[in-house]
């Protein structure tokens, strides 16, 4: 049977090698000013257009708004051959020379709207994500302590859990931050929607690890805990690996040919969805681990003066 368990401390370290360099250029960005934010934060201008004929490809608008430097454009299909764009603001007068580039490459339209998008928006989304977060940690510490009541140390199973969140949040935004500094990406509500769609595959993935340790636990009464939550994660990591790879391949499809206007939001989900299996088998379940051996005591401990290395 494999050793999953003995090799904790590699999975640990692999962690932080993932974790660390996107939270330093986490750091960079803010003491720069900032992460690079999305006009659904900064606010910006939003236009709204009807073409007479079959309107053109977000991508290809995209690419017209990149060519006078607005390069943060989000493209939006509407009903009727409309579209929408949001970007940074602009005056009038380049919002002309934009339009009448789009005039002469994708047919004549009428322009519906022209207007200023308000920054408190992307305060609010900021604050009710937050808030988000914070309930439904909340909530998950507290089912989780009450599935698990019947387990010794039931607390335990919801500390690793958001423990297991925690690298999962650290990881995504790490990500992000690293995208931003090198490939210019921008924080927006998508983001954020990704963000908290992939927190919640990751808690289920790891309430799956938890509840066969728990069924085990009763089953196998007498024998060490190690071995029990070794054995636990070998019997579900195949389903986790087999449902995650599902979902893999058709995030990849999306990413390789859904269009430029989602790619960085499915990019994201994959961040998030790798991240979230690799924390429910080699993070949360080995915390367990670590606690019940309370390993932490032997951490600092210096080896007695003689003893051979």
């Amino acid at each position: 049977m494999w050793n999953i368990v003995g090799k904790r401390y590699w999975y640990f370290a692999f962690s932080l090698l993932v974790t660390v360099p996107g939270l330093i250029a986490l750091l960079i960005g803010l003491l720069g000013g900032g992460l690079p934010l999305g006009i659904d934060f900064t606010g910006g201008s939003l236009l709204k257009i009807r073409f007479e004929d079959t309107p053109p490809q977000p991508g290809d608008i995209k690419a017209i708004y990149a060519e006078f430097d607005f390069d943060d454009s989000q493209v939006q299909t509407l009903e009727d051959n409309g579209i929408q764009i949001r970007s940074r603001a602009m005056d009038d007068a380049t919002k002309n020379e934009i339009t009448a580039v789009i005039g002469d490459r994708h047919g004549a339209f009428t322009e519906l709207e022209f207007s200023s998008v308000s920054a408190t928006i992307g305060a609010e989304v900021i604050q009710g994500a937050v808030q988000t977060i914070g309930i439904a940690t909340v909530v998950i510490m507290g089912y989780l302590w009450w599935a698990f009541r019947r387990v010794p140390h039931a607390f335990r199973y919801s500390v690793a859990a958001i423990l297991g969140l925690l690298h999962d949040v650290a990881v995504i935004v790490g990500m992000a931050a690293l995208f931003g500094q090198f490939l210019g990406w921008q924080v927006d509500s998508l983001f954020l929607t990704a963000l908290l769609t992939m927190l919640g595959f990751s808690v289920q993935d790891k309430i799956v690890v938890f509840d066969r340790i728990r069924e085990n636990l009763i089953r196998r009464q007498g024998q060490r805990y190690e071995q029990i939550v070794n054995l636990s994660i070998i019997q579900t990591v195949a389903r986790s690996l087999v449902t995650q790879l599902t979902m893999l391949f058709t995030m990849l499809a999306l990413a390789l040919f859904g269009g430029i206007t989602i790619r960085n939001f499915i990019v994201i989900m994959l961040v998030g969805l790798l991240s979230g299996t690799y924390s429910s088998i080699f993070n949360a379940a080995q915390i367990l681990v670590v606690w019940e051996n309370r390993e932490w005591r032997m951490w600092f401990r210096r080896r007695p003066a003689g003893q051979a290395a």
